[in-house]
């Protein structure tokens, strides 16, 4: 085993065993494959070796030579993620045996009733996509960055751009959100009108 493996399978090991000793480092920063993890455990795409080589500014086949320790020591080790090539990069997956357990947590967690914000926040954005915070914070009255935060988390909500005018990052509903209430397109959510007030002209104006 390379002293690079070595040290990738102590970086992943339980705190306070007696196996457990400090990871390599430079005067300059962590290891390179401390480096490697760092990097890797951010991306939500498959990163080439080349990308990574000029990161580190190391030599692609000592790059490529330590994703692939890495990955062996991974499944010596069984680990419930694997580091894998795909796409003409490196990513972190789960290991295909605990699938199931992500699975059902992340089903689990989708359970969950959303919050009044959250609905209020949810029904802004349906009904007026695509739109900033900002708006959505102007129609609500008050600031919805968390709520909008954990809705593009939910998936319910995803980016749409940015306004050509403020540059301010414009949302929408997602697919996932017309699965979810069983809709072909937002077209066919329900008319707005019988469910606000009478006062609307002047309550459109004030949050313009």
């Amino acid at each position: 085993m390379s002293s690079t493996s070595s040290t990738a399978a102590r970086a992943f090991a339980p705190s306070g065993s007696d196996d457990v000793t400090e990871p390599e480092r430079s005067d300059d920063g962590p290891g390179l494959a401390a480096a490697l993890e760092a990097i890797l455990m951010v991306v939500d795409v498959p990163v080439a070796e080349v990308t990574l080589a000029q990161v580190l500014e190391r030599p692609t086949h000592e790059v490529a030579a330590a994703l692939r320790t890495l990955a062996a020591e991974y499944t010596a080790a069984g680990r419930g993620f694997d580091l894998r090539q795909v796409a003409g990069g490196w990513r972190y997956y789960t290991r295909p045996d605990c699938a199931p357990l992500v699975e059902r947590f992340v089903r689990d967690g989708q359970q969950t009733r959303l919050t009044q914000a959250a609905l209020e926040t949810l029904a802004v954005v349906a009904y007026r996509q695509p739109v900033s915070r900002a708006r959505v914070a102007a129609v609500r009255g008050v600031n919805s960055d968390g709520v909008m935060r954990t809705l593009v988390a939910r998936g319910l909500v995803e980016e749409a751009g940015t306004d050509p005018e403020s540059q301010a990052v414009l949302y929408r509903t997602s697919s996932y959100f017309l699965e979810r209430l069983g809709l072909k397109d937002i077209g066919e959510l329900p008319e707005l009108a019988p469910f606000l007030p009478d006062d609307v002209e002047n309550l459109e104006e004030t949050t313009k």
